[in-house]
């Protein structure tokens, strides 16, 4: 007994495949609210899908044994950029509102006699469309996370390298990175495990509500986080993800745009941080001034000069005197207020002063560190008036 319609019924349908196609796409309007608001290049996208899924059930239909092939006949209808607005859910009601359409149109195409065998067949086709749907997106996410990782991986290696290219934002954007401040990168050893260490990475940032990309550089972990309300939180947690040793934060920039900032001083910090054993994890770039300029950066001997020497420089002969004098006193201020012939309040104003001139305390052993550097790198600069 035959199962499947007729071949005139079949040609009928396929003449009539650019009307169902509009009828269903009229029915979606009416009962889609989410399909109303799409934009009318995507709505017409949806026409030609339509339309394609129609003929791809008369295909069936004369080759019952090989299940539709969605890419090539359906879905390859439409550019790529559909499948990312229609998720899958939505496809499955495009398909049952296109199905319904045909099925109510049956009686209309099929020749007399073949209504019911073109109904079953169509709800069949139903059947297994909606798998093949299920498959075809799935491919396509498998696809789209492999992509997904190798622009990441562009991204944040263009940032290592300092490249400032316009393109960076527009490949960010790609991957769903908003445009948002403050923007930091945070560096250290990656653990075993990279995939697994990313993942880990994005679960954490996200969490707190954080903009992230990850990548991996040579040996190292590199994150780019953005729009942290509360950076310390989110630094904390993320830290946890790298694998041991020392993690270092950059500066804040205002965009993704200046990112390479970041990164530069905080992989800078990282190649210096062994210096400082007990540094916090993680640690900012800007606490390792000392030991980055001990390294050879530029960036930290300058800030030292700039951050440190200059202002007590320009802060006067007295201020200056005593940050030398309690240095070389090991701190001990009784000793450096009669070395210098004045009383001990006095040595404690002036220090004060130059706290809030560089932000270092001469009696923190952290501060003396920095500032006894700081004048010692100004002196070999030729800064003799640092001391005369």
């Amino acid at each position: 007994m035959r199962t499947q319609p007729s071949e005139a019924t079949l040609r009928r349908l396929e003449r009539s495949s650019g009307a169902l196609a509009t009828q269903a796409v009229a029915r979606m309007d009416e009962e889609l609210s989410w399909f109303r608001a799409m934009p009318a290049s995507q709505r017409s996208w949806v026409t030609l899908v339509a339309q394609a899924g129609i003929a791809s059930l008369v295909e069936w239909c004369r080759n019952p044994g090989r299940p539709p092939r969605l890419t090539g006949e359906v879905f390859g209808a439409a550019p790529r950029e559909l499948m990312q607005a229609v998720p899958l859910k939505r496809s499955v009601d495009l398909i049952k509102v296109t199905v319904e359409v045909v099925e109510d149109r049956v009686d209309q195409v099929a020749e007399p006699g073949d209504a019911d065998r073109l109904r079953l067949t169509v709800l069949q086709f139903s059947r297994e469309i909606a798998f093949a749907a299920a498959h075809v997106y799935a491919s396509f996410a498998e696809n789209r996370g492999a992509w997904d990782a190798r622009l990441e991986a562009l991204v944040v290696d263009a940032l290592v390298r300092g490249d400032r290219s316009d393109e960076l934002p527009g490949r960010a954007a790609a991957l769903g990175w908003t445009e948002t401040e403050p923007v930091v990168v945070l560096v250290g050893s990656a653990p075993p495990g990279e995939d697994d260490a990313r993942a880990a990475v994005r679960r954490a940032a996200r969490s707190l509500g954080c903009e992230v990309l990850v990548g991996v550089h040579a040996d190292e972990l590199v994150v780019v986080l953005g729009g942290a309300s509360d950076l310390a939180q989110v630094t904390s947690r993320v830290c946890r993800e790298f694998g041991p040793g020392p993690v270092v934060l950059g500066p804040r920039v205002g965009s993704l745009a200046h990112a390479g900032e970041s990164a530069t001083v905080a992989l800078a910090g990282l190649r210096a941080a062994p210096a400082w054993p007990a540094a916090p994890r993680p640690v900012e770039a800007e606490d390792l001034l000392p030991e980055r300029a001990l390294d050879g950066d530029p960036l930290a001997r300058s800030a030292l000069a700039e951050q440190v020497a200059a202002p007590l420089q320009a802060a006067g002969p007295e201020v200056l005197e005593t940050v030398r004098t309690v240095l070389g006193n090991g701190g001990n201020l009784e000793a450096t207020a009669r070395a210098l012939f004045v009383h001990t309040n006095t040595v404690r104003y002036r220090l004060k002063r130059a706290a809030e001139l560089t932000g270092c305390s001469a009696t923190d052993p952290r501060g003396a560190w920095t500032l006894q550097l700081a004048l010692a790198l100004a002196q070999l600069e030729g800064g003799r008036s640092l001391w005369h």
